[in-house]
């Protein structure tokens, strides 16, 4: 679904909810909101006229730095992140592990599927600390957001699978021939970057020649 994310964060629900209803009158699919900033009583109001109105809801996460990057004090993403799903939301920024948001690959895995999936076993290496069952509470699809370009496309590809949001800002618009042909590039990496994993290849070895025989075909992708 194409859409820009039209930001709903205000400095109260009356104003939040009145920009959600401007956007919806746009037509736009999508609204965005930080949930952190705006707070989860807010989100969670938010998340509830999304969902009565079919609009889409992109969680960004403004300040969780501040939250959890210190190892002596605050809470680990893993618990903001499951406080997000069940305050609500469709997609949500997750790092990358690779790109200027690195995180720890096991453990970012690890939160991603507790946003995604419905039953996730323990699995203390991943920070898993206990079995957790969603029962029917509805998944949050990860965003992988920031420093990220067609070089990355098989790490992306490899971490974060098909359930997921791949957000390519500078990756895209930083194309020497411009913003469209940055996003055939990005489009043409990512699948081939797919279906070399669905033929059985090592995406973590072979991530680069992948990308360079793709690139023979698409001259966006050589440039």
């Amino acid at each position: 679904i194409k859409g820009h994310y039209l930001n709903a964060t205000a400095g109260n629900c009356e104003e939040m909810i009145k920009r959600a209803v401007f956007a919806r009158e746009l037509g736009v699919p999508i609204v965005m909101h930080d949930y952190l900033t705006g707070g989860f009583t807010a989100n969670t109001t938010l998340s509830h006229y999304c969902r009565d109105n079919g609009l889409l809801l992109h969680i960004h996460r403004a300040m969780h730095a501040v939250i959890d990057r210190q190892k002596n004090h605050g809470m680990h993403f893993r618990v903001l992140a499951k406080a997000l799903r069940m305050s609500g939301g469709d997609h949500i920024h997750a790092g990358t592990v690779v790109g200027k948001l690195e995180g720890e690959r096991d453990i970012t895995l690890g939160f991603v599927d507790l946003l995604r999936d419905d039953y996730i076993e323990k699995d203390r290496f991943r920070g898993i600390y206990f079995t957790q069952d969603w029962v029917s509470m509805p998944g949050v699809l990860p965003v992988a957001s920031g420093g990220i370009h067609v070089w990355h496309m098989p790490a992306l590809t490899e971490i974060f699978g098909d359930d997921s949001v791949l957000q390519f800002g500078g990756g895209t618009l930083g194309h020497p021939w411009g913003n469209a042909p940055g996003a055939v590039a990005n489009r043409v990496a990512l699948e081939a970057c797919v279906k070399a994993r669905n033929e059985g290849r090592d995406l973590a070895s072979e991530g680069n020649e992948i990308i360079r025989e793709a690139a023979k075909w698409s001259p966006e992708l050589a440039a």
